[in-house]
């Protein structure tokens, strides 16, 4: 019997507002190669694309460089980052006509939506794997099941987070992440490719706590 074909779907937004909520930088530095590596099953199924989808702050420095050496170090372990854009809206408080401009995420959900049901029509996936808890993904899911019916969807939420009702609906079924998965599936300091390249280095923000208090114990002690 051959192995189950999982193509994993990521929403960048979601994701990284749930591990930011949680207090924890150093859960930033996810491995989402290894993480999914401990949802599948070893025996039957088997990781064949994953795909990640966020965008650049390019208005934010620190936030901005982050960011890609997130990209970098993902990009290193075979995951296809799908990048979007932000928006600059103009916005105005009618109560005493001040000016601002914030920013709008802008493609994301269209871009996994689009590769939802451009890799189902490819037959690049027996099942796919959800991270994300946006129900305006619904729509997506629902035409895939309506025309592969042979297909699953199943979509994951991390353990701080609600899963989208909307979404379980339409869905083959759900699982939630818990913190154990995300914290043993954090990236080193050093993230190397296969080839054992250097690629990039974690940034000083993701520095686990007990990596800082070994640090200020050296510190003191020399």
């Amino acid at each position: 019997m051959e192995a189950e074909r999982i193509v994993c779907f990521v929403d960048g937004f979601n994701l990284y507002h749930a591990l930011k909520d949680l207090g924890k930088p150093h859960l930033k530095w996810l491995n989402l190669r290894q993480l999914f590596g401990r949802l599948v099953r070893p025996k039957s199924q088997i990781i064949t694309q994953i795909l990640f989808f966020s965008a650049y702050p390019t208005w934010k420095p620190e936030s901005y460089l982050r960011h890609r050496l997130y990209v970098k170090a993902l990009s290193s372990q075979g995951v296809l980052p799908i990048l979007g854009k932000f928006k600059v809206k103009p916005k105005k408080c009618m109560a005493c006509n001040a000016k601002w401009e914030s920013h709008e995420e802008k493609e994301t959900d269209v871009n996994l939506a689009l590769a939802l049901l451009d890799l189902a029509y490819k037959d690049q996936y027996d099942h796919a794997f959800l991270l994300s808890r946006d129900s305006d993904l619904a729509p997506a899911v629902r035409k895939v099941k309506d025309n592969f019916p042979n297909k699953k969807v199943s979509v994951f939420a991390p353990f701080n987070y609600k899963h989208s009702s909307e979404l379980i609906q339409v869905s083959d079924g759900h699982k939630t992440i818990n913190l154990q998965h995300i914290s043993t599936s954090l990236f080193s300091q050093k993230v190397y490719d296969p080839g054992g390249n250097l690629v990039t280095i974690r940034p000083i923000e993701y520095t686990p706590p007990n990596e800082l208090v070994e640090s200020e114990a050296e510190f003191v002690n020399s």
